[in-house]
């Protein structure tokens, strides 16, 4: 169930049958599901757990009193399926448009310099040259991105928001409106960059274009 997985892109499993429910977010597929207790969405990660006991990767799975989010960490689409069929069965609906993934953008003349210590600070674990991630998913990545020259006039930490696709135009909209304005949007719709009123950006992003 793993090997193509691995493989297909974002375009490819939005295009298959089966995972309405489902959204590419940079490395994840994610899907939420509305439940009425704690109990109803405690009985529907057993079901996932029965599901996907012989796979060869689990489901990131946060259970909590309204829902439950599902993260897979390959574009499986065998088993999201098995996993929407799951609630289904059980009554339980999807909410395709509460899925995210916020991530943390520092800009850095030299990486290497300090990255160890936000390592360090965090406790997170270090994936590749310029990532960080926390080891109990509880808070959100940091990517360090190289700089060629220094920037003052421009805030070096800034939030990467990954939304489902469809959801970037309202969610953009509703920042407009609060206050906030376009930088730029000269790389839409991979990504379009946004400030608030003081000028500290943040970028809304989607999984089209990045193929």
């Amino acid at each position: 169930m793993a090997d193509m997985s691995e493989r297909i892109t974002a375009e490819q499993f939005h295009a298959a049958d089966g995972v309405d429910d489902w959204r590419v977010l940079y490395h994840l597929v994610s899907a939420h599901f509305r439940t009425r207790t704690f109990t109803e969405g405690a009985a529907f990660v057993g079901e996932i757990d029965r599901l996907v006991a012989d796979a060869d990767h689990r489901p990131r799975v946060d259970l909590r009193d309204t829902g439950v989010t599902v993260s897979l960490t390959t574009r499986d689409v065998a088993m999201a399926r098995q996993i929407s069929a799951a609630a289904v069965k059980l009554g339980i609906p999807a909410d395709p448009a509460a899925v995210q993934l916020v991530g943390i953008t520092v800009d850095a003349l030299v990486v290497e310099h300090v990255l160890p210590f936000w390592r360090a600070l965090l406790g997170y674990d270090q994936l590749g040259d310029d990532y960080l991630a926390d080891p109990l998913r509880r808070g959100p990545g940091l990517e360090f991105q190289a700089m060629d020259v220094a920037r003052p006039q421009r805030n070096r930490i800034h939030l990467d928001v990954a939304v489902p696709h469809e959801q970037a135009e309202a969610r953009i909209a509703a920042a407009l409106a609060a206050g906030g304005h376009l930088v730029s949007d000269a790389y839409a719709p991979r990504w379009w960059t946004l400030a608030d009123a003081e000028g500290n950006e943040a970028c809304v992003a989607t999984w089209q274009g990045r193929e």
